[in-house]
């Protein structure tokens, strides 16, 4: 996404001179005077010597290539509260999206310069000096001629100045704004040129979609698709997104383009065609399963450019750990970690660790870094690390069954993370346990924790997290026990549909939110089957428990109003009208499920702990929706028999002893979507 900084054509940043200074756009509440100069405040030319000789106040820069070219404006470094201000308060305003290019249309009316002003006219191929002689402001194109002295640089050694004027002639001269980088001008005459085809082309390249004109036009365009398309552009060059997300944001966006230009030309043969033929019957069910491809895509993206979603869903990373399995030799190896290994240190070890079983022979390896230990790991192999501090700088990518284990207390043996990157360990392996040791992220962009597949056991740890804390997958298996994790920006532990989650005698505390369940999107995964006793979760800014799941499952309570008998007896209030609706008792509840599920929460553990409760009530009911939703499903496909095996979650909830004290917004909180 770098890129979107970069003018078409690769205009790379090397080439784009030292940072411009910021043009304050915050100067006036009312917008500027033209002849004032409409992107900067009045004292933007204080610092002339000349206060009667206006000057430009953009910077400038020589783009790199043989040719001689002039200097050019400097406008593709804009800050993002800079390019907010243009779009909100001058050019899109509260349009709606088919109004988008006639807006634009008022706006470069108002503030482009019709002729006189030069220009660099940059594609992939080639880049080529030309004067502009006309602006067809409705269009968004220029009229353009050669400038004198011609000046051409191109990839081929054979696009000429005759092909040059035969590419032109084939335009008729006329030039898409967004290919003509503007030539500096020192006296300001065309600072607002400048700026004005910047935000143009900006805005093309990065903001508008093919199929926003489509969209519904109750909204406002600029708040429904600018500002989080804007802020998603800047948090992905600030590294504020996961690479993995930024990668399957652009994957999804393609497959949006693709699948949205085959919808258009499919729809055109449609109309071009009167004949009711099985031809044209097929051509219709294709364009419906397009359109509903097209919807689901859109879906998703939104998700991701919307700041609060892209992390409240995620994405499914999939990991590319290969496990090594057992070493050829078939032997075990204990690598054992410290930075020095001293006299005393090496006896306690093998007292402690080393000679528990004194007629077996282990395989020792030593290593001064906790990363190269498990690097060298196969299946069954266990690392040791001593008491000390440890920085590591890559990610402890988890394949084998294996054990790793702190030598003492957690606070005596740390590992912390420096540098961006991914995730500080990534587990995928069968059976691997982690036990004693503290972790300690910095400055990172994703989680401190993800279990991608196989269990992993988390057993007297700490975890001090930087963004997200602990990512349980779908089909992952997480144990944690008599740990501790803190400082989340996002929520410190999440539960992915389809997983198996056991938190006992842990702390969840000063995080974004404690724990975030996630139920949503792909109908087909199982709600995450969950064990928490005795936990103690505080502090957290937002709720201690938070549900996530889709509005679907609302519609559907509403259009199915005489389900099954035992759908009924499930139901669960959850708007916040509870005094309007019936509540069905909890026992009465728990009763009902206790033929698929193993509950050890009662009613009198509501007395003890409020949150506990109302958690096990919020899962069953998304279990029981979840089921009418795949009956309905089935029913809709010709399944009409849909029997209770076909249908059974199989969910095996304990949520019993937890204490939830001091989160901002309460114990339990629901989140739809």
């Amino acid at each position: 996404m770098a890129d979107g900084w970069l003018a078409a054509g690769e205009l790379g940043s090397e080439a784009m001179g030292p940072e411009p200074e910021c043009t304050d756009w915050a100067a006036e509440e009312e917008p500027a005077p033209l002849e004032k100069g409409l992107f900067q405040d009045e004292d933007s030319y204080s610092d002339c010597s000349n206060q009667d000789k206006p000057r430009s106040s953009l910077p400038s820069f020589v783009l790199a290539s043989k040719a001689n070219f002039p200097e050019m404006f400097q406008t593709s470094h804009l800050l993002f509260y800079e390019r907010f201000r243009a779009y909100q308060d001058y050019i899109l305003a509260d349009c709606k999206a088919s109004e988008v290019r006639e807006f634009t249309t008022e706006f470069l009316e108002k503030v482009l310069e019709p002729s006189g002003w030069r220009a660099v006219w940059h594609t992939n191929v080639f880049k080529v000096l030309v004067e502009v002689t006309d602006v067809d402001f409705a269009a968004l194109k220029a009229a353009v001629r050669l400038a004198h002295p011609y000046l051409c640089e191109c990839q081929a050694s054979m696009f000429t100045l005759e092909r040059v004027m035969e590419l032109l002639e084939l335009k008729q001269h006329w030039l898409p704004l967004q290919e003509l980088w503007v030539v500096f001008d020192d006296s300001g005459a065309f600072d607002q040129t400048a700026l004005a085809i910047e935000h143009v082309r900006f805005f093309y390249q990065n903001i508008w979609r093919s199929w926003d004109e489509e969209e519904e036009d109750e909204y406002d365009y600029f708040v429904r698709c600018v500002e989080p398309r804007l802020r998603l552009h800047y948090d992905i060059l600030e590294d504020r997104v996961p690479s993995g997300l930024v990668t399957d944001y652009h994957s999804l966006l393609s497959q949006c383009e693709e699948s949205y230009r085959k919808f258009l030309n499919l729809r055109s043969s449609l109309s071009n065609c009167n004949s009711d033929t099985e031809q044209e019957n097929i051509s219709m069910v294709e364009g419906l399963k397009l359109y509903s491809e097209i919807e689901q895509l859109k879906q998703k993206l939104k998700l991701i450019e919307n700041p609060l979603l892209r992390y409240v869903f995620g994405y499914q990373k999939n990991s590319n750990i290969q496990a090594k399995g057992v070493r050829p030799s078939g032997q075990k190896v204990t690598h054992v970690v410290s930075s020095a290994m001293m006299t005393g240190l090496l006896q306690a070890l093998l007292r402690d660790r080393l000679c528990q079983e004194p007629c077996r022979e282990v395989e020792i390896q030593f290593h001064s870094d906790p990363l190269s230990a498990i690097n060298a790991c196969y299946d069954g192999d266990t690392v040791i690390v001593c008491p000390g501090r440890y920085e590591v700088h890559g990610t402890f990518s988890i394949a084998d069954s294996i054990e790793l284990e702190g030598y003492g207390l957690p606070d005596d043996v740390v590992i912390e993370k420096r540098g961006k990157g991914d995730t500080f360990v990534d587990c995928t392996g069968a059976d691997i346990k982690i036990s004693s040791i503290k972790f300690v992220q910095h400055d990172a962009v994703e989680g401190i924790l993800i279990i991608h597949r196989g269990r992993t056991t988390l057993e007297n740890c700490v975890l001090q997290c930087e963004t997200t804390g602990i990512t349980v997958r779908t089909s992952a298996e997480f144990l944690m026990k008599t740990s501790d994790l803190y400082g989340a920006k996002g929520a410190g532990v999440e539960i992915y549909p389809g997983s198996k989650c056991t938190l006992s005698d842990s702390g969840i505390h000063h995080c974004k939110e404690g724990i975030l369940i996630k139920d949503f999107l792909d109908e087909h995964y199982d709600i995450p089957q969950i064990t928490m006793v005795n936990n103690i979760i505080h502090n957290n800014e937002g709720y201690g428990v938070v549900l996530v799941k889709p509005n679907i499952f609302s519609d559907l309570q509403e259009n199915d109003p005489d389900g099954p008998e035992e759908n009924k007896a499930l139901k669960v209030q959850t708007s916040g009208e509870a005094d309007a609706a019936e509540r069905v008792d909890l026992d009465e509840l728990i009763q009902c499920a206790t033929g698929k599920m193993g509950l050890c929460a009662r009613s009198d553990l509501c007395e003890q702990v409020e949150g506990n409760c109302e958690i096990v009530h919020e899962l069953l009911a998304a279990s029981t929706q979840k089921g009418q939703l795949r009956k309905k499903r089935l029913s809709e496909l010709g399944i009409m028999q849909a029997t209770d095996d076909l249908m059974s979650q199989e969910m095996f909830v304990s949520i019993v002893g937890n204490q939830f004290k001091w989160n901002g917004k309460g114990s339990f909180g629901r989140f739809l979507f």
